[in-house]
């Protein structure tokens, strides 16, 4: 069993670090939503209220970043608002990881990056907004996010408004079967559409409370199997979603524009997410930001189960 980090090149901040070591409960939050995926200077107040939401759910926020050259779990108030207003951070993922620590470079992480180093630190529970995916084209592209990969080999539990809606959402669904990552909805028999409460595609189990949740994590754990991750995918409230006749116009547009400008690659998902937020009057965001915030709370919850049951990093 991996043993939790705390080397020169890898800082564990006082509270997580002992917060693991009495195993209590530690919720790994993801850098990249504050550098990359929000408008200062709302982002860094986002940030702050993440952190609040999961301590007062009775768990440790952990947001993970690196700085110059050193990967932090957890950071503080100072480190929050380097990340937050910092205009050439990086976005890293976990690839990324190793070329950025021996640089010294700087950079926000993104979903693979954190739940690797999440778990990598004996954290168990990460909460993020919506997870990447397979890409619309994907079969002229075999464009598809690394997050997939490393959750197959991940033992973390993932709370996440489901993937994000600009993407191919039934190649995804296929290739987490396929990669043998457990996906549940909770409290909701559909799966979420990220800005959109539900993406009108089916989940195979539904969970109810935060303890059934733990209750999955054990049994993963008792089972020995595949260290693969545990989806929990939790949607928007209904009154927080972005309208979704706004939403699928605004993106078919966005679609098409994409084409028509021969934008491709990596340079895909942040065009379009762009145009969403602008297409939609920044109501799109809105969402975004409601999603991140129930997920925040939920993913504490999970933790503060998964502390009492006497949970710890997966064996």
């Amino acid at each position: 069993m991996p043993q939790p980090l705390d080397t020169p090149a890898l800082r564990l901040s006082p509270q997580v670090a002992d917060a693991l070591e009495c195993g209590r409960p530690v919720v790994a939050l993801e850098s990249t939503l504050i550098a990359h995926g929000l408008p200062r200077p709302d982002n860094l107040h986002v940030a702050r209220e993440l952190e609040t939401l999961v301590r007062r759910e009775g768990a440790v926020p952990a947001t993970i970043a690196v700085l110059d050259g050193t990967v932090h779990i957890g950071l503080e108030e100072g480190g929050l608002e380097r990340v937050a207003g910092q205009e050439d951070l990086r976005k890293l993922g976990c690839r990324d990881l190793p070329v950025a620590m021996a640089t010294g470079a700087s950079g926000a992480t993104t979903v693979s990056a954190t739940a690797f180093l999440a778990a990598r630190a004996g954290i168990r529970v990460f909460a993020t907004g919506g997870l990447g995916g397979v890409h619309r084209g994907w079969a002229d592209t075999w464009d598809e996010s690394a997050d997939l990969a490393l959750l197959s080999r991940t033992p973390i539990t993932v709370v996440c408004a489901g993937v994000k809606s600009i993407l191919d959402v039934p190649a995804t669904l296929q290739r987490l079967e396929t990669l043998n990552v457990t996906v549940v909805g909770y409290r909701t028999s559909t799966f979420p559409g990220f800005y959109l409460h539900s993406s009108g595609l089916p989940v195979d189990w539904t969970l109810h409370s935060p303890r059934q949740v733990a209750q999955v994590m054990r049994a993963q754990d008792a089972l020995g199997g595949p260290r693969a991750a545990l989806v929990v995918a939790n949607p928007v409230p209904p009154d927080r979603q972005l309208d979704p006749a706004l939403h699928d116009r605004v993106l078919a547009g966005a679609l098409a524009e994409a084409e028509r400008r021969q934008i491709t690659g990596q340079a895909v998902t942040p065009f379009l997410l762009e145009r969403l937020v602008h297409g939609t009057g920044g109501a799109a965001l809105r969402a975004n930001v409601a999603a991140v915030r129930a997920n925040a709370a939920l993913a504490a919850q999970i933790a503060v189960c998964w502390a009492q049951a006497g949970g710890g990093p997966a064996a």
